[in-house]
């Protein structure tokens, strides 16, 4: 079953018989139990309210009778039902919360939904309590009413276009999201109708899109009547049990489902139900009732002055009840509108006459205009305008007017002026002569010319003296007049003045006559450090520069590895670099070591930084490295990494003459060591009491730098007697001869020096 068919199952549910409602149960179980769900578990709060209207307002069905009764009448197609949105449900829980308050949860919440009705907008949503809970039910409803409305537009807006991307291309708001969704939910539900494909969407589209696919597919079903008829064909019953439909129907022990006993809002607490009304409508005493609220009688309208209140169904409206008055006519929103006469062809201009719209009026205006100087009279006659006669004095002062035949012309009055005088700009009177502005000095240098009515004065100006012998105006020279008391340091005399100057170091003061200490630092004089001292600077140098002999303001650079103890700052080499200096190492085989200063070497057999390969042995050196290879001679064998054994001679009597152990040891040391220096000892590691030994080198000692020194009769040491100036790599063989209980054996060790440059 459709939802378009949702009338027919209601009456079915309603009105029909507990006996008629089993068989139907029965035969159409399928049906029933989805479309139930559907339609009677979720319906939405806007739903309901047209229902209510519906009951109120509807007349009877095209038939002329009224509806059947019990039956409620069915909801409008193309508007959407669902449930209510999680966020109301938890926020209507929170009524209790609000007792004792002044605005009830109902009230908020009609006041969000009132403004997203006049508005589409709850970004602005003025808030109308200071309670948290009433703010949080105002926001919340305002965007549920937002989202229906959209969804609503986006429905609508699918059947006129039969598309959806020309409008969802403009926005990207929640608002617009809500439209593509169900915008595009209506065009699936017209595509299965179209295809003649069943009207139940698939729930994984969601529960909200599914009602409006039911919607927009089920509108091509309307004419199809889905009750049961008394002769169709039965059917086997099947047993339901409560479980199974618990699991088909989530919604049966619902008290508010289908709306409940509520005439608009239903909301179920568990244990009873609590009855609501929509914006406008009051709930009666009976708890389950809602009836129209009429603003105009409580006063809640807004109505302005010249207005009438005029009750409608949840809401109200304003009508003008006083006339526009003439040149106005009332337009359909109870506004005054302009007649515009000339439009409408409703004025009384003449034929040489323009109308002209005025606010309430017309004017008529001459075709003919009449040239500058000229007035047009009613008749549209041009009369000449006397200039002379108007108030703004077209002449100006000392000049008089003379009208023309559109236009006036102006005639200047000439007066005689005496000495000393002249006429104005205007020509109108006479003026003083200001003798003392011409630049020819009528009074001569050092005077002041002191200009009078119709004549002029010279005096001496400040500074100057008059001589009564030249009979003129001499410099005074204050500097002389008054030694020690102008300036605190110099003084110069100008002509009528004199002025103040300060020695090298200082500055004149803002009074002209002190001075005070002038901070050269400010200009930088210097070329690294300055400090400011009283008339004068001193310049000083940063570490690791001098002050400059010559000018006593640049900075030199120090050479610390030039100064006698430059040679003992670093390991190995100095280089001096500006403010400071820097030690180096040889380029291989070393690195600088924490304090700048020394040379560490670098073990390249730990770092594997070497090029020794797999059957050779690593040996770090100061610099550098050596790749030692071990490989023992004919009848030996290798007992360790460093140590070679003697076979078993088997009565061989030339092979007892060889040597028992060969052993291979490593040494390395800078050049020019202090002599004679003890480097390698050797014995034999038990000994025994009476053991003889006998230490000599037998090869590498070509140079002399080494020789043995026996210590005692199981220990002899070799000892390095000459320094070795360069590096060079040696390889000592050394034979130790053992006698032991009357046998002689024979013990040699290979050593290997390495020795490296001095840093």
């Amino acid at each position: 079953m459709e939802v378009s068919s949702w009338k027919t199952l209601q009456y079915m549910w309603e009105a029909a018989p507990e006996g008629r409602w089993n068989q139907v149960q029965k035969e159409q179980k399928e049906m029933a139990l989805h479309t139930v769900t559907a339609g009677l578990g979720r319906l939405g709060q806007q739903q309901q309210q047209q229902q209510q209207r519906a009951r109120r307002e509807s007349p009877p069905d095209a038939s002329g009778e009224p509806s059947p009764a019990g039956s409620e009448r069915s909801p409008p197609m193309d508007n959407l039902g669902g449930p209510l949105p999680l966020p109301l449900l938890l926020l209507l829980a929170l009524l209790p919360s609000l007792r004792g308050q002044d605005l009830s949860v109902e009230e908020c919440c009609d006041k969000g939904v009132e403004w997203a009705n006049k508005n589409r907008i709850c970004a602005s949503l003025p808030l109308i309590s200071e309670s948290r809970e009433c703010s949080m039910t105002q926001v919340q409803c305002c965007r549920s009413q937002l989202e229906k409305q959209s969804c609503s537009d986006g429905v609508e807006f699918a059947n006129a276009r039969e598309e959806c991307e020309s409008h969802i291309a403009k926005n990207s708001t929640c608002e617009a999201e809500y439209f593509k969704t169900c915008c595009y939910c209506c065009l699936l539900g017209k595509a299965a109708q179209v295809q003649g494909q069943s009207c139940e969407p698939n729930p994984k589209i969601g529960y909200q899109c599914g009602i409006v696919f039911r919607n927009c597919c089920g509108k091509g079903e309307e004419g199809i009547d889905l009750s049961i008829s008394d002769y169709a064909p039965k059917k086997e019953p099947v047993e339901i049990s409560k479980e199974e439909l618990d699991q088909e129907d989530p919604y049966l022990h619902d008290g508010c489902r289908g709306g409940g006993p509520c005439s608009q809002q239903c909301r179920d607490t568990g244990s009873s139900y609590v009855c609501s009304c929509f914006v406008g409508y009051q709930l009666q005493p009976d708890g389950i009732t809602c009836e129209d609220i009429n603003e105009c009688i409580t006063g809640t309208h807004n109505c302005g002055i010249g207005q009438t209140c005029v009750n409608t169904l949840g809401s109200f409206r304003c009508q003008r009840d006083t006339s526009c008055g003439t040149g106005y006519e009332l337009t359909d929103d109870s506004r005054c509108k302009d007649i515009d006469e000339c439009e409408t062809g409703t004025h009384n201009c003449p034929p040489d006459f323009i109308c002209q719209n005025t606010p309430g009026s017309f004017r008529c205006r001459p075709k003919l205009q009449c040239m500058s100087g000229f007035i047009q009279d009613a008749l549209g006659n041009c009369i000449d305008i006397n200039e002379c006669l108007s108030t703004n004095m077209p002449c100006p002062a000392g000049q008089i007017c003379i009208n023309t035949d559109g236009s006036f012309t102006c005639q200047r009055i000439s007066p005689s002026c005496g000495r000393g005088y002249h006429l104005n700009e205007d020509g109108t009177r006479c003026v003083d002569v200001d003798e003392c502005s011409s630049s020819n000095q009528p009074c001569g240098e050092g005077h002041v010319c002191i200009n009078a009515p119709g004549n002029y004065r010279c005096e001496c100006k400040a500074g100057y003296t008059f001589d009564v012998i030249s009979r003129t105006c001499i410099d005074i020279n204050e500097c002389r007049r008054y030694p020690g008391r102008l300036c605190a340091h110099k003084c110069e005399n100008t002509p009528g003045s004199y002025y103040c100057t300060c020695t090298m170091g200082f500055k004149l003061s803002a009074d002209g006559r002190s001075c005070e200490d002038l901070n050269e630092c400010e200009s930088n004089p210097c070329s690294q450090e300055c400090a400011n001292v009283y008339g004068s600077y001193q310049c000083y140098c940063r570490r690791g520069f001098q002050l400059s002999d010559i000018d006593g303001i640049s900075c030199e650079d120090i050479d610390e590895c030039a100064l006698p103890t430059g040679g003992h700052i670093c390991s190995f080499r100095c280089v001096n670099i500006p403010g400071s200096f820097q030690c180096t190492c040889p380029s291989t085989g070393y690195r600088l070591a924490p304090n700048a200063r020394n040379c560490q070497d670098i073990d390249e057999c730990v770092a594997e930084s070497h090029n020794c390969s797999f059957n050779e042995t690593c040996f770090n050196i100061q610099g550098g490295f050596r790749c030692l290879s071990l490989e023992c001679p004919e009848n030996y064998r290798k007992s360790g990494d460093t140590r070679c054994e003697r076979l078993p001679c088997n009565e061989n009597k030339e092979c007892q003459s060889l040597p028992l152990r060969i052993t291979y040891y490593h040494l390395s040391f800078p050049t020019n060591i202090q002599v004679p220096t003890d480097i390698f000892r050797m014995g034999p590691s038990n000994a025994v009491p009476g053991d003889k030994i006998q230490l000599s080198i037998i090869s590498g000692n070509q140079e002399g730098f080494f020789t043995t020194k026996k210590v005692n009769n199981h220990s002899g040491l070799v000892v390095m007697q000459r320094p070795i100036t360069e590096p060079r790599d040696l390889l000592l063989t050394i034979q130790m001869r053992l006698s032991r209980h009357g046998t002689v054996n024979t013990f040699i060790a290979k050593l290997f020096i390495f020795v490296s440059a001095q840093l």
